[in-house]
Formats: structure tokens, sequence, C-alpha cells
């Protein structure tokens, strides 16, 4: 479908298809069937779109909707501030870009310059990174603390609000706890749920065997303690007996020896004699 013969993309994918009837999209595949009832088609997520934080001035999003441009032509973005220089700013002739050096410190002092010079304009800006979830979150978190003097735990539940999909870490997080201890002189005990990540709270890989810090196993005790074991021997009353190593001296039969010299000199019954001759 050709781009004059509608006014705004699919809210999906951001291409022109009429999408509200169900045509698959002729660039993407996309497909949304049709609804008839208004009240289950607002409740359709639109994806392509980025999450508006402040009315009409700021946006957060990911890279996949800093590559959408006609999308954001749409909702009147003339500037995007790239905070992961690997993401490549795309439309260099249709938006003005600024993009963040990527460090392990974000650059909040160098953001927040841009974002207000883009408020004095009143230029509409999109502030994104890679997923949208983490850096960029970050540098709108502290652009609200810095120009509307909102503490940390506020400006995290208004951004969380508007965008459900944000993730901190636990770095970016301890970077805007510094940040806000910058601007107010104190942390304020936020309570917004960061995951814990201290040593006692992950698992140990001990793989069934004990640490040297954990206590002792208590060995099972049982009530039939006079019982007999099964390991035990029973007393064979038998005498002990002389064993002797090698070949002893053996006591003689006279009994035998008696008969056998007795034999020896009596002549056979059977025996006959035979002649010379």
């Amino acid at each position: 479908m050709r781009k004059r013969e509608r006014e705004n993309p699919c809210g999906v994918c951001g291409h022109y298809h009429k999408y509200e009837e169900g045509e698959v999209c002729g660039v993407c595949g996309h497909r949304m069937p049709a609804v008839s009832d208004k009240s289950a088609a607002s409740s359709v997520q639109f994806s392509a779109f980025p999450s508006e934080i402040l009315p009409e001035f700021l946006y957060l999003g990911s890279y996949d909707n800093a590559a959408r441009a006609e999308l954001l032509k749409t909702q009147g973005i003339t500037r995007v501030l790239n905070t992961v220089p690997a993401c490549q700013n795309l439309y260099k002739n249709s938006f003005t870009y600024h993009c963040l050096q990527y460090e392990q410190k974000l650059p909040f002092d160098d953001a927040i310059q841009f974002l207000e010079q883009c408020e004095k304009d009143r230029a509409r800006v999109l502030v994104h990174c890679m997923s949208g979830k983490n850096r960029s979150p970050a540098i709108v978190m502290a652009y609200l603390m810095k120009s509307k003097g909102w503490k940390l735990a506020e400006s995290y539940r208004w951004v969380k609000e508007r965008r459900p999909s944000v993730e901190l870490n636990q770095d970016v997080y301890q970077q805007l706890q510094a940040y806000e201890q910058k601007i107010f002189g104190s942390i304020e005990n936020s309570g917004i749920g960061m995951p814990n990540l201290s040593p006692s709270s992950l698992g140990s890989f001990s793989f069934g065997f004990s640490r040297p810090n954990d206590p002792p196993i208590p060995v099972p005790v049982f009530s039939n303690i006079g019982g007999a074991s099964i390991f035990s021997r029973p007393q064979l009353d038998i005498p002990p007996q002389e064993f002797t190593f090698g070949a002893g001296p053996t006591q003689k039969n006279t009994s035998d020896d008696a008969s056998f010299k007795t034999n020896t000199n009596t002549p056979a019954v059977n025996d006959i004699t035979m002649d010379g001759s």
C-alpha cells in the first residue's frame, strides 16, 4: 500500500497497511485480526511506539523504535539521544542526533545538557538504548531528578509506570544513587525493590558437601539405645588351639608298625615254588 493512501502507519510494525482490517503487511508480514469492538482494540499494546514520559516532549524507547523514521515523524519527534554508540544513527538527514560515549559511568550531565536544550527549543526528543530497559531509562531518571527536582524513588516510579519493561541493573542503579546524592546531598531510602546481589543472598555451589563455616550436622539419635547392634559379634566359648607353622614331628603309630613287621616275615599262602629245572 502506498504511503499517501494512509495517514498513520501500523501501530505494531510501523509500516503502512490496513492493520484494522487484518491485512497482511507487505514488508514484514505482520497481521492484526480485525477487531470490531473499540474497547478490545484500545487494549492492544502498540510496541512500535516509544513510551511518552513527558507529554509532547520526552520519549523513551529502544533501537527498534529509533529505526522507524516514519513512525517517529508521526509523533513529531525531531531529535534523538542515542545512549549506545554501537547503535547507528540511521537518519541523520531527518533527525538531530546526540550520541553519548559508551563508558562504565553514564555521562548524566552531558545527556541532561542536550535534553535541556531540546526543552528550551520545544523539540520532541527520543532517548533510546538497545532495548530501552537500562541505560536510556537511567538517563531519563537522571533528567527528572535534575530538572524536576524529584528524588530517585519518584523518578523511578514515574518512568516505570509509563514503560513497565524498565529493568535497571545494580551498577546503573548505584550510579543513579550517587547522582541523587550529588544533586540533593543525601540518598533517600527509595524501597523500589532493586535486586539484592550481596554474596550472602547468592546460592552456594557446594554439591552436597558441607562448607567450613556451616554448622555441624546433628547425628540422628535412636530411641533403642540398649538394643543389640547388628555389628556386634557373639561370644563363642571355643578354647584356643595351638597352631604350628611348618612340618612338625608326627607321633608314630606303634600298633601299625608292629603289624607291618609281623606280616613281612610271613610267606604268602598262595606263593608257589618254581622249579629251576
